[in-house]
């Protein structure tokens, strides 16, 4: 086998998850794109007018206010009749924001259609109005409609490019992860690096220890006798 042949074959099987992963994940991202219905999406705005005073940051303040106010069940309410709906459908349907150095209300409304949407944001709009309204004595500004919604041309969701940017991205996410857990086991085992050789340090003898330890043997041969002795 040639070496470009090991190469690629070396690889493929290290980067085989990754390379299954990412397609999948792209695919099933293309999947939820086309089976989830298109929701859309429509604001209308609403400004808050100071009547008697001339600091701007009051009508900053209530209008912080009454963006809180704009999904309430007593906004709500007063919505159901011209958007076609009942106040729990809106409330899931239709939220306000608000920004925090201008005194405008932005009144977002989604639905299965184009026309749902602007109902529901149109309808929103004119029920915060007359609510906030109702007080504006007391309170010293006044909500004036500042821009109807318009018909969005495009679904705000599903978006196939981003969902299968996303699918692609998690399926990155699980190939890593795929990788991670094939090279453990190895790892485990304490495999060798290649070219490393493995070093035995030797162990010292314990014989000379034994040897101290032990007595010198008796003689058992037998007696010299001193010279000039006689038997």
């Amino acid at each position: 086998m040639t070496a470009p042949l090991k190469k690629v074959r070396s690889a493929a099987g290290r980067w085989w998850p990754l390379a299954v992963a990412v397609p999948l994940g792209a695919a099933a991202g293309a999947g939820y794109a086309v089976a989830t219905p298109p929701s859309y999406a429509a604001n209308s705005y609403v400004v808050v007018v100071p009547e008697n005073s001339t600091e701007p940051g009051v009508a900053v303040n209530f209008a912080q206010a009454y963006g809180r106010l704009a999904g309430q069940p007593q906004v709500l309410a007063l919505a159901a009749a011209d958007a076609g709906r009942s106040g729990a459908e809106l409330a899931s349907l239709v939220h306000g924001t608000t920004s925090p150095d201008a005194p405008v209300i932005e009144i977002d409304g989604t639905g299965q259609h184009p026309g749902d949407a602007v109902k529901s944001a149109d309808a929103v709009a004119k029920a915060l109005i007359t609510f906030g309204n109702t007080s504006s004595k007391e309170t010293g500004v006044k909500l004036v409609p500042l821009a109807a919604a318009a018909e969005p041309d495009r679904p705000s969701t599903p978006s196939g490019k981003l969902d299968v940017a996303v699918g692609a991205a998690a399926g990155v996410l699980v190939g890593a992860l795929g990788m991670m857990v094939r090279r453990r086991p190895a790892a485990e085992r304490g495999a060798e690096l290649p070219g490393v050789a493995q070093v035995t340090v030797p162990q010292p003898s314990a014989e000379p220890a034994a040897a101290e330890s032990d007595p010198a043997p008796e003689s058992t041969g037998a007696t010299r006798e001193p010279a000039g002795s006689k038997k």
